[in-house]
């Protein structure tokens, strides 16, 4: 195969991989949006009529004639519903920073298929990898699930002064660990990640695996950054944004770790403010 036309092959598979992306992203987004906006957590701040989240209930008025919302417990549905809207949030949040790592690899996928080698579709890394995300929305489901249990958590305002002072000095001092270097490293490096990893797969579930490992080091780099949202409120669209674009800016257009340094410092002196 010539040069050239292999170079045209290759912006083709840069543009479908482009193209899927922006498309899951902004389908997941408008499903956010749509979830935000019937239950009442428009960034506006203004409530529309809707759904409720789960954990909330209506009953009618109190004693001193003011509606009261109750507490209810969580049913089944309830826990899926949840579920459900973390993976999808997480989807939305977190594919497009994983763009360079999916076109180098369907770069080279193209590059093995042209001289006649197996190669794993990039669909299958890119499955691995928000399966790892799948997982971390189970932890965060539940997580929400006890907070709440234990009247610590309000789906919509967050956790408490106090204990939300505390998770953001947490999220602070841990923008500035070494584990965090770590990790922030593999996600700003595709192509190094996939040669300590054994290289690029042949096969299906070898690529699978790979995309759960490099889902794996994306959570280590950016869970703490996705516990701010107990803090400011789950269904906080703004702060969903916000922190999206950020992980975004830290993992493939800024180098180095002077922000997440300036991240780290900025949480620890928000937490320290709540605390006092």
């Amino acid at each position: 195969m010539s040069a050239t036309r292999l170079e045209l092959l290759l912006k083709r598979d840069r543009a479908v991989v482009l193209a899927a992306i922006v498309a899951i992203a902004a389908l997941a987004w408008a499903y956010v949006i749509w979830l935000a906006a019937n239950m009442g957590a428009a960034p506006s701040g203004t409530d529309i009529p809707g759904m409720d989240m789960p954990g909330m209930d209506m009953p009618g008025m109190d004693m001193g004639g003011t509606l009261a919302p109750a507490l209810r417990g969580w049913s089944v549905g309830d826990f899926a519903f949840m579920f459900a809207m973390w993976a999808i949030m997480m989807i939305g949040m977190m594919l497009p920073s994983v763009g360079p790592m999916l076109l180098v690899y369907a770069g080279v996928g193209r590059q093995a298929g042209s001289q006649g080698k197996p190669f794993a579709a990039t669909a299958w890394f890119a499955a691995g990898y928000l399966l790892a995300w799948v997982a971390f929305s189970m932890i965060a489901t539940s997580a929400q699930w006890i907070l709440e249990s234990v009247l610590l958590l309000t789906p919509m305002t967050g956790l408490g002064t106090r204990i939300g002072g505390v998770v953001l000095i947490a999220a602070g001092i841990y923008q500035c660990t070494p584990l965090k270097d770590v990790c922030l490293s593999t996600c700003q490096s595709p192509m190094q990640f996939i040669m300590r990893h054994g290289g690029f797969r042949s096969d299906p579930r070898g690529a699978i695996n790979l995309g759960v490992e490099h889902g794996t080091y994306c959570i280590g780099c950016c869970w703490a950054l996705m516990a701010i949202l107990f803090v400011v409120g789950i269904m906080n669209l703004l702060w969903v944004a916000a922190i999206a674009a950020f992980i975004l800016l830290e993992k493939i257009i800024v180098p180095g770790r002077l922000l997440s340094r300036a991240a780290g410092t900025v949480l620890i002196g928000a937490g320290v403010w709540m605390l006092l």
